[in-house]
């Protein structure tokens, strides 16, 4: 059953419900008339009811009933699908734009001004676009309250969607298209707030600039959670889908470079280059390929946030 306090959560809400009711309830008609029929004709006819059968030859009537019927509900239900999914098609010119990065495994959400949060910040009553960029394999944006999910295919270009949050509150945000190993921590929150506020918020950019400043290790730290490192590679030692990062920062590891296998020393010019180029040295024991390049979405000094942190991983 649906919360009353999210059924109107966005201007898609009601499409939807619609066609899924329409559909579930000619679904049910028939699931309930036809094992009705069947058990009613099996009582009917059995042997003992029945020993001769009867030879039917066909009714020109029966056959047209029983193929324009259908046809008229399979139209009603196209009818309401299409009522509900055709406006999510194309978004409003003076729609909100937000850049959602799906990676395995999280969301982060890049807004016009640059400012990037891991949770999903919109104004209420204002049309937002989502434009879905999917940064490896293929993940699924849902938000549940909203009635709206959509596909991020990697390299895939237009790719969006678009709604207007029509209700105060927090909302969650999943990933509906399994991803690997960790596809159901891919989760993240949708917070609708009043324009106001929102407008509020999102100029603030003291509170980042701040933590830049006062603690590289903590910037360094929230820069990795929000582009998802610890998804892959732990903190205690454990083996994930790559090298843990305890006790990383100075240690000599094998690495292997094209065919070549050699030693290196894990310092700021290693990790810089295994976040631009990570297939250049693949730690010995581990799979190339399966990390992307950040090049273009971290600086200079996200990265130097980054080695401040890994150094006190010990």
């Amino acid at each position: 059953m649906y919360s009353p306090e999210i059924t109107q959560a966005s201007n898609f809400v009601q499409g939807v419900d619609t066609a899924f009711l329409v559909v579930l309830s000619i679904s049910f008609f028939f699931l309930i008339g036809l094992t009705v029929v069947m058990i009613y004709f099996m009582y009917r006819y059995n042997n003992k009811r029945n020993p001769v059968a009867t030879q039917i030859h066909g009714s020109t009537a029966l056959e047209i009933t029983w193929t324009v019927i259908p046809f008229i509900l399979t139209m009603v239900m196209f009818y309401y699908g299409w009522a509900g999914w055709k406006p999510m098609t194309k978004a409003p010119k003076d729609a909100m734009e937000v850049n959602v990065y799906g990676r395995m495994w999280n969301f982060s959400f890049e807004y016009e001004n640059g400012k990037r949060t891991d949770t999903l910040f919109l104004p209420k009553d204002k049309p937002v676009k989502l434009n879905l960029i999917a940064m490896d394999v293929l993940h699924s944006l849902y938000i549940p309250a909203f009635r709206v999910k959509q596909d991020m295919v990697p390299g895939k270009e237009n790719n969006f969607m678009w709604f207007e949050p029509q209700r105060e509150g927090i909302f969650e945000l999943y990933c509906a298209e399994y991803c690997g190993l960790q596809h159901s921590y891919m989760y993240s929150y949708v917070k609708v707030m009043e324009d106001s506020v929102f407008q509020s918020f999102i100029a603030d950019t003291t509170k980042v600039a701040a933590a830049g400043i006062d603690s590289p290790t903590a910037t360094g730290k929230r820069i990795m959670q929000n582009i998802g490192c610890f998804a892959c590679h732990s903190l205690d030692g454990s083996k994930l889908v790559g090298p843990s990062f305890k006790g990383i920062w100075g240690a000599e590891h094998t690495v292997v470079t094209g065919k070549e296998t050699r030693k290196i020393v894990v310092d700021e010019e290693y990790i810089k280059r295994s976040i631009y180029d990570p297939n250049a040295d693949v730690v010995e024991g581990y799979m190339k390929g399966l990390m992307i390049t950040y090049q273009g979405q971290l600086s200079e000094e996200d990265i130097a946030n980054i080695i401040e942190y890994l150094k006190t991983v010990k």
